[in-house]
């Protein structure tokens, strides 16, 4: 049965996390979708294997501190904090959503990885034998 109090209770939580050194923190208001796990060429060399994120509302995610933007092509800018190194978000430059690395938030986190992405350029040194659905791009 779905209960609506279930939704209004959803709606009011807060994720937070932040880098390792906390110089960088951010929430991320209301229920965190599904993760996925980008194993694209360039998510595997920034964090040094494949990548988890969950894609937000940019109107429900609070920055504070001030992260350092790298500029991933003419499309993205990935953000990290400057003193430690953090890796913390991708950001399309176009669209209302920017992805926030898993690893970053503090837990519990209430999700589950739901899908792997740019399968076809993951590592040789892995498998993926998770069961969840596998893009190849």
């Amino acid at each position: 049965m779905h209960d609506h109090l279930d939704d209004m209770a959803g709606s009011d939580m807060t994720h937070s996390g932040g880098c390792n050194c906390g110089a960088v923190r951010f929430t991320v208001a209301g229920p965190l979708p599904a993760p996925n796990a980008c194993h694209c060429t360039q998510c595997r060399k920034q964090s040094g294997h494949y990548w988890a994120s969950v894609d937000v509302d940019r109107s429900a995610l609070h920055v504070s501190g001030a992260p350092h933007w790298y500029a991933s092509s003419e499309k993205v800018r990935r953000g990290f904090c400057g003193t430690c190194g953090a890796y913390l978000f991708w950001d399309p430059l176009q669209g209302d959503k920017t992805a926030v690395a898993m690893g970053a938030f503090d837990q519990p986190t209430q999700t589950q990885l739901g899908l792997h992405i740019f399968v076809a350029d993951k590592g040789d040194y892995y498998e993926i034998a998770d069961g969840l659905p596998q893009n190849q791009r």
